[in-house]
């Protein structure tokens, strides 16, 4: 399955890299405008309050309010299995191909990377040489714990575990964090904002 996975994504990010770097030569970066300061303080203070909530413990899902016994319509039988676990039961190479040929879209990082390769004047086998080398690094966090999972299962999967609930446990602080790291770097009155 990550093998699928990672040649449907590095593939189509292969694809549109060289397509970009020695066909259409889209330099994105040249023809982006300036956001308005003003754009700049309404996202911040959206985020900023965003974090605040988050991190008050404020905002959290609905509840469902439990049914009284004997007032509401007869219990179904439970299901065991959502959706999801039924779909993933089984391995599905197609569904691990899609999956990763849209984790290999475009995103911002990537259409950045390629700025340099698309305006400089380099040779052609110096961009091509970019985009692969940019693709293998883009995809490492499917890399990495795919070669640890070939050549060490039995830690690999203890450890990512322990990483899992580790996680699962600091979700809201880890959010906070995020916000609050995204507000600094995006603020307006940072000195890299100018």
């Amino acid at each position: 399955m990550f093998l699928c996975l990672l040649l449907g994504g590095m593939t189509v990010a292969l694809t549109i890299g060289l397509l970009d770097v020695l066909t259409i030569h889209a330099d994105t970066i040249a023809a982006q405008g300036k956001v308005s300061a003003g754009v700049d303080v309404a996202l911040g203070l959206l985020l900023l309050a965003l974090g605040a909530l988050l991190a008050t413990g404020r905002l959290h899902r609905r509840q469902r309010t439990p049914v009284p016994a004997g007032t509401g319509p007869p219990e179904k039988p439970e299901k065991k299995d959502n959706w999801a676990q039924r779909v993933l039961a089984e391995p599905r190479l197609g569904l691990a191909m899609l999956v990763g040929a849209l984790i290999g879209l475009p995103g911002a990082s990537y259409i950045a990377a390629l700025h340099n390769p698309v305006a400089g004047k380099y040779s052609t086998a110096t961009r091509v040489a970019a985009v692969v080398v940019f693709v293998i690094i883009d995809f490492l966090l499917i890399i990495i714990p795919f070669a640890f999972l070939e050549l060490r299962p039995e830690a690999t999967k203890a450890l990512f575990r322990r990483a899992q609930d580790w996680l699962l446990g600091h979700a809201l602080q880890l959010m906070a964090g995020g916000i609050a790291l995204i507000l600094g770097a995006y603020s307006p009155s940072a000195p890299w904002s100018a």
